[in-house]
């Protein structure tokens, strides 16, 4: 077995990646909000909000969060189908800020049953 984890830059990609990795068939996928130590650096270093700040002022502050997205699947074919289907959608991982895809062996699993299960696309 085999955990996948994605971590996307790009809030706006989330959706479309989900509705990719579940077309592939997999199921009990976990989505977690994010944040990167360089990125919240640069926009604490960037933010230079005024004494007073107006919405405009706070809308314009930059965005620091990702969304780390993790599965576990059964196989290397289906770690292949995740990155294929991640790249349909983002472009290629190796782009600089494009988001970073790892593996991580699993050992032992238990409870993942239902999320397989629950897949609409088996």
């Amino acid at each position: 077995m085999y955990m996948v984890m994605l971590i996307l830059h790009k809030m706006d990609e989330c959706t479309p990646v989900l509705d990719a990795w579940e077309e592939t068939g997999v199921g009990g996928i976990t989505i977690l909000e994010s944040s990167g130590l360089g990125r919240m650096r640069k926009a604490r270093d960037q933010s230079g909000m005024p004494l007073m700040p107006s919405l405009s002022d706070f809308l314009k502050r930059p965005e620091v969060r990702h969304r780390t997205i993790f599965t576990v699947v059964d196989s290397e074919a289906w770690v292949d189908r995740l990155i294929e289907a991640t790249e349909r959608i983002i472009g290629d991982l190796e782009r600089p800020d494009n988001g970073v895809m790892f593996v991580l062996p699993v050992y032992r699993a238990k409870g993942l049953r239902g999320g397989q299960e629950r897949s609409k696309y088996k």
